[in-house]
């Protein structure tokens, strides 16, 4: 963590949470890493509610984003202050036409075919690993309604991604995530497509994710470079470690995980939800704020 004593290494980072349901203790772990790193780095820290998920999304959880923030006292300095200029200015919605170019020019140049699986077949797949449907194949006009439109991905060029360590990664393309959906059925953009518009938009330089993302990281990068998206290189990326519920089940919204909304209710403080992350990560000591969890967790 040498690199946190030196300033204005990095210009942005960002918050990006899902207002899906109510923000959980592994959140908070994400929030205050961020915030520890980035004024450590001298980085502006941007507000970026990922909204495109709109089966799932509602006013009450886009509050709740504000609450928790403002109640575990993580700041931010660019982005919505509240529910209706998140609506008015910073809504994914008010980006719908940069989404599009994006899958215009993919189009264009037929780097993106229709597929038509649905989910319960794609999950049957994948219990056989099989992570490729013959949807590529059958060639199905992409103007077809109901279907997603996923990336070609053949060949597997090595792909290097810049760690917050100071080392340069190189790795391949997930097996998971050869041909990853660009376009939903629903019309809609796909996260890792709105993820990269918007970072790139942005002028993001430092991403500070859970290990759990590495692989939307990777592939991430891969359609940054199909895209034409260069600076997307010179995106520093932290992966931390996550919370666990057991050995092997990560903290999460759809899983019950606790949420802050229920332990502000029921009187805990910000010090004292700090002191349970920290002790979730093997901390045994009191900690007040996120810049005392910083200290402690990031040596």
């Amino acid at each position: 963590m040498e690199q946190t004593d030196k300033k204005n290494i990095y210009n942005k980072t960002r918050l990006a949470p899902t207002p899906s349901g109510f923000l959980h203790l592994g959140n908070v772990l994400s929030f205050a890493i961020t915030a520890y790193i980035s004024r450590k780095c001298g980085a502006q820290i941007l507000l970026r509610i990922d909204d495109l998920d709109r089966l799932r999304i509602n006013n009450e959880y886009v509050q709740d984003i504000f609450d928790t923030l403002n109640f575990m006292e993580i700041p931010w300095d660019e982005g919505p202050s509240n529910v209706k200029e998140y609506e008015e200015v910073y809504s994914q919605q008010n980006r719908i036409g940069m989404y599009k170019e994006a899958m215009a020019y993919l189009q264009e140049n037929r780097l993106v075919y229709a597929c038509n699986c649905s989910r319960k077949q794609l999950g049957l797949m994948a219990q056989n690993n099989i992570y490729k449907c013959n949807c590529q194949q059958l060639q199905i006009e992409l103007s077809i309604n109901d279907t997603n439109w996923r990336l070609i991905t053949d060949g597997n060029p090595e792909i290097e991604v810049k760690d917050y360590s100071g080392k340069n990664i190189k790795t391949f393309l997930p097996v998971d995530m050869h041909n990853v959906i660009i376009k939903k059925k629903d019309g809609y953009p796909s996260y890792q497509l709105a993820s990269v518009v918007d970072d790139l938009f942005y002028g993001v330089d430092l991403v500070v994710r859970g290990d759990d993302l590495w692989s939307s990281t990777v592939v991430q990068h891969h359609l940054a470079a199909v895209l034409g998206g260069n600076n997307f290189n010179n995106i520093t990326f932290y992966h931390h470690p996550l919370l666990m519920q057991s050995m092997d089940k990560k903290l999460s919204k759809s899983a019950g995980a606790t949420s802050i909304r229920y332990l502000r209710q029921n009187g805990k403080s910000a010090s004292d939800i700090y002191s349970l992350i920290a002790r979730m990560l093997g901390i045994n000591k009191s900690v007040s704020n996120w810049q005392e969890f910083g200290d402690l967790a990031l040596l």
